[in-house]
């Protein structure tokens, strides 16, 4: 994922809108404030790594159905991730989509199929972990996860910066696409 974002995100592109808005937002002392947003990222990245952990501890030798269930949502929610990730690649590397909204493939029946799709991969981390001791304890992942997603960095940035860019033509987007459950419109 990170190669992935750092080939189509970062190399030879310009600044992500959302981290513009930011630095408008924010105003003064910026590299501390950069600094701090980041390193709550990377404590929020040691928070989520609980299912690793509680299934690495895991003494029993052998997977168990729970675990192979785990592991089959991973690669359905990889692949759907990636779907939806090339779809809007591909979608916005064609000049004529400029300022346009993506409506094709998983984008149709969600406005954020590649968030939906990233929480399940918590959802399988967690999964996979319940067949460990204390595996419950996991759950605490994909419900963070969520949390982040419908009320911090992901949707409400995502669509500040969709409607500052594309305007009406996102509200209407708004009116007809699930935010984040791939639906029928």
């Amino acid at each position: 994922m990170s190669l992935y974002l750092l080939l189509t995100r970062v190399i030879g592109h310009p600044e992500e809108g959302r981290y513009v808005q930011l630095r408008r937002d924010w105003g003064c002392h910026l590299p501390l404030k950069f600094l701090l947003f980041f390193q709550f990222q990377a404590l929020l990245g040691v928070l989520l790594s609980a299912p690793f952990l509680l299934a690495a501890v895991n003494e029993h030798p052998r997977l168990s159905a729970v675990e192979y269930a785990g592991t089959a949502l991973w690669a359905v929610a990889f692949a759907g991730e990636l779907t939806a990730d090339s779809q809007l690649t591909r979608f916005k590397s064609d000049p004529a989509n400029r300022g346009r909204t993506c409506r094709v493939g998983l984008w149709r029946y969600s406005r954020h199929p590649n968030y939906f799709f990233e929480w399940l991969i918590w959802v399988a981390f967690a999964l996979f972990a319940a067949g460990s001791p204390h595996g419950y304890l996991a759950v605490f992942s994909p419900l963070l996860m969520l949390f982040f997603l419908f009320r911090v960095t992901g949707i409400p940035a995502t669509e500040a910066q969709a409607l500052r860019s594309r305007g009406d033509e996102y509200r209407q987007y708004q009116r007809t696409t699930s935010a984040f459950l791939p639906w029928f419109p």
